[in-house]
């Protein structure tokens, strides 16, 4: 069980590490390719995506660390 925390751990600190270099700066002179051509949809509403998923996979990064945490006090 400790195993797959750990596994699990390590997906979501590579998916934050990826979201966060991926963000496109704000009020840059030049933008990206993303924005101006509306890959990835609007970009309001991909910020919201990001922002919102971001922070899900923080909430859930601290809960696996806390039970992981909870498992070595005990053992």
């Amino acid at each position: 069980v400790e195993f797959l925390y750990r596994i699990g751990v390590g997906v979501i600190i590579i998916f934050l590490i990826f979201i966060i270099f991926s963000r496109v700066p704000r009020n840059q002179g030049l933008t990206s390719f993303a924005t101006k051509s509306d890959l990835f949809g609007s970009p309001n509403s991909t910020e919201a995506f990001l922002n919102n998923f971001t922070f899900t996979l923080i909430v859930v990064y601290y809960l696996i660390a806390i039970q992981l945490n909870a498992i070595n006090v005990v053992s």
